[in-house]
């Protein structure tokens, strides 16, 4: 059995919409702030850009940098962290959309990578796995039903 080396995980969940307005609920910084950024996102996702999140239960603001942004299908962004591995002390965050059942649900699957193998960055990567799912899971309550799940959820 090898070392572990770096700690990644993967979240997946299935929204009953088409590629294109999934990828727009995330790429675009008003819906984003509907349903995910409690306190307000800054800035479309687009390549090579840097905007700004900002949540109720983690105050601060948070830039986020879009390495990818391959509408409807793809989007990479990378954020610091203490616990990262990786050189430029950041992690990864891929979003990838597949269509499925004819383009009417979409499989959305995020994956955060870069986190050290130690107790912190256990920690961190946990806290964000959790993080990411609640996303998922707010993005089809918004996205379907038009219900916001974080609103008066974390304060």
């Amino acid at each position: 059995m090898s070392e572990l080396d770096e700690i990644a995980f993967t979240v997946s969940g299935r929204v009953a919409r088409p590629c294109a307005e999934v990828y727009e609920a995330i790429a675009d910084p008003a819906q984003l702030s509907q349903y995910f950024t409690t306190a307000g996102a800054r800035g479309r996702l687009e390549s090579d850009v840097t905007v700004t999140w900002e949540f109720a239960d983690f105050p601060g603001t948070f830039p986020v940098r879009v390495v990818e942004a391959t509408p409807p299908r793809r989007i990479v962004i990378s954020w610091d962290n203490e616990a990262a591995v990786s050189a430029s002390g950041t992690t990864t965050v891929v979003f990838e959309l597949e269509p499925i059942d004819g383009d009417t649900r979409t499989l959305v699957t995020i994956t955060e990578s870069s986190w050290t193998a130690t107790p912190q960055g256990l920690g961190a990567a946990m806290g964000n796995c959790q993080g990411w799912t609640g996303m998922l899971t707010a993005l089809k309550a918004w996205l379907e039903h038009g219900i916001n799940l974080r609103e008066g959820f974390y304060a």
